[in-house]
């Protein structure tokens, strides 16, 4: 039972950029559809994640744990600029088009969980019970962030806009100094 909370707090913690993103993404004005397909993503790359980093353990744990903070601050700072391009043009929302984007979306989210993989397979972890908390906690996030950036942009308009893009470029900086 104590290792099914330690999974929980574990997954909170890693659904917290999901979160904060998903804000962002909801400001926009995102549909119903996308909120459930962009959650359900979210919470399968949280499953896959972890469990791909346990098992590429000893082949990535000398490369690539040095650069995913790296990657995801770079995915962080371009989403930003997007969103800052699409800030002029009064007409343009920046939303999630297709499949790529909300693909981009996922593995930004979820680069953190497939380090914790990697430290979980040291550690002899169950990686199936710590990807479905981890699962179920990020989409959930994912899916409040989304419906509290739509409610706020429809009470607040711009203001959550200018808000999201604050959000992007503070997680690309700390996953820049993680």
């Amino acid at each position: 039972m104590s290792l099914i909370f330690y999974y929980f707090f574990m997954a909170i913690g890693l659904s917290m950029d999901a979160f904060s993103l998903a804000i962002v993404y909801g400001a926009n004005g995102i549909n119903k559809r996308k909120i459930i397909l962009l959650s359900i993503i979210v919470g399968i790359f949280h499953f896959i994640m972890p469990n791909l980093g346990g098992y590429l353990s000893n082949i990535l744990l000398t490369n690539f744990i040095t650069y995913s903070n790296f990657i995801a601050g770079i995915v962080f700072t371009i989403l930003g600029f997007e969103m800052i391009l699409s800030f002029k043009d009064e007409d343009l929302k920046y939303e999630l088009g297709g499949m790529i984007e909300i693909l981009l979306f996922a593995v930004a989210v979820s680069l953190d969980s497939f380090s914790v993989g990697i430290a979980l397979a040291l550690n002899n972890q169950n990686l199936v019970l710590a990807g479905i908390i981890f699962s179920i906690i990020s989409a959930t996030f994912t899916f409040l962030g989304l419906m509290l950036g739509k409610f706020l942009s429809e009470r607040t308009g711009k203001i959550s806009k200018i808000i999201g893009i604050i959000i992007l470029f503070i997680l690309a900086i700390n996953a820049f100094f993680k």
